[in-house]
């Protein structure tokens, strides 16, 4: 699944580029860098390789996101209506700039579910930020036209599905802007990073200063920039920014090989009529990260996960509605707004009412859901062995079910 897994020379070699010259930071220090611009250079492989007319590196996808919603202008008094499975830096992000991230359920797709999202929608209402969890996307069609027909602002949160599509299109590059993670467990990696990808150019401007505390970066001088507005340190490093541009040359062969892993596991877990597996709106643009499957009940999905673990199994397949990072169920912190710094009465107590809200459309299908990490290093008799283990897991639980019944 995650870039990592293939890295090498390659990675070494632009590394070993930046430690040459010792300039580790993405601006200034024209001369000693000896024309070394491993940011900028990544920045236009991710246009060039995902379609984006504009591309702004920072140093995390929280501070991408952070980022781009300052630039596109929410803020106080705002609403992001999101999903509420998705990782917390999707909601950190939105109390970052002020706004009240409104949850709501997701459908079969593991996105948000359309209908939801027509349902939250109030006159504070400013962004629908559909969140393309494991690889795959969210109903863009729906979506979109939502968007349009109540002058909202899309914003992909596409951080988990780097290098799936919509209908050709590059998931990220849809709406208004999008973002991907760089983090070390995603399809390509930076160690940590992330992107912002639009094609707005002052939406990009706004970026660009926004991450480097608010320098507008017009003159040769970076210590004579002006500075439009406040910004913040989202820096990426070239250090991290030279790994990624390694690991960008990498996607297509990692993709390729998720897809074959993805597609023979799949094709083993069909043989058993009571798995079902995800929806996806356009399945030819799945990244196949994940392959993600359903059982019928959630007293049989707990059993079948017990029983992978008391096999040795159970790694590389995640029971999300247990999941501490990425469901509602276990967002203690949220649910109960618990901040070090202080939220704004108003804010805090919309926080915890959104929280807490009936989310048991999303609970009945995340309880039945696991989704199995995809290899890239499995060797063909390792996929062979991992897909028929797990078949023999679930057969084996279904069939004392059935006695028990």
């Amino acid at each position: 699944m995650p870039g990592f897994e293939l890295w090498g020379a390659e990675e070494r070699k632009e590394v070993n580029d930046v430690l040459e010259t010792g300039i580790l930071m993405r601006y200034g220090f024209d001369g000693p860098r000896k024309g070394i611009w491993k940011s900028k250079e990544l920045e236009q492989e991710i246009c060039k390789k995902f379609g984006s007319k504009y591309a702004q590196l920072t140093s995390s996808g929280t501070s991408a996101l952070t980022t781009v919603m300052a630039a596109l202008g929410i803020g106080a008094g705002d609403e992001i209506i999101m999903p509420c499975f998705t990782f917390v830096a999707s909601f950190e992000s939105v109390l970052g700039v002020g706004a009240t991230p409104v949850l709501v359920d997701v459908d079969d797709t593991l996105t948000l579910d359309p209908q939801a999202v027509k349902k939250a929608i109030t006159p504070k209402t400013k962004c629908i930020m559909p969140v393309h969890m494991c690889g795959s996307m969210a109903d863009l069609d729906a979506l979109q036209a939502i968007c349009k027909e109540h002058n909202l602002i899309l914003l992909e949160d596409a951080c988990q599905s780097i290098g799936a599509s919509y209908k050709g299109k590059a998931l990220g590059t849809i709406g208004a802007a999008g973002t991907f993670s760089f983090d070390f467990v995603k399809t390509m990696t930076c160690g940590e990073g992330g992107v912002i990808m639009t094609d707005n150019e002052d939406v990009f401007t706004k970026c660009d200063g926004y991450t480097d505390h608010g320098h507008d970066h017009l003159g040769v001088d970076r210590g004579a920039d002006l500075h439009p507005f406040i910004g913040y340190n989202y820096r990426i490093s070239e250090l991290h920014a030279a790994v990624g541009l390694a690991q960008i040359r990498k996607v297509d062969k990692v993709l390729s090989i998720q897809k074959k892993n993805h597609q023979y596991l799949k094709n083993v877990l069909s043989q058993i009529p009571e798995v079902s597996f995800r929806r996806i709106p356009d399945p030819a643009g799945d990244s196949c990260t994940f392959l993600s499957w359903f059982l019928p009940t959630e007293e049989i999905t707990r059993a079948v996960v017990n029983e992978l673990k008391a096999q040795g199994i159970l790694a590389g397949n995640f029971y999300w509605f247990d999941n501490n990072w990425h469901y509602i169920r276990k967002w203690d912190h949220l649910k109960n707004s618990i901040t070090l710094n202080a939220l704004h009465p108003e804010l805090k107590a919309e926080v915890i009412k959104q929280a807490n809200k009936n989310f048991s459309a999303s609970d009945a299908i995340m309880s039945r859901c696991i989704s199995t990490a995809i290899g890239l290093l499995w060797t063909d008799e390792q996929l062979k062995e991992k897909a028929e283990k797990m078949a023999g897991v679930i057969k084996k639980v279904l069939k004392e079910k059935a006695v028990a019944a």
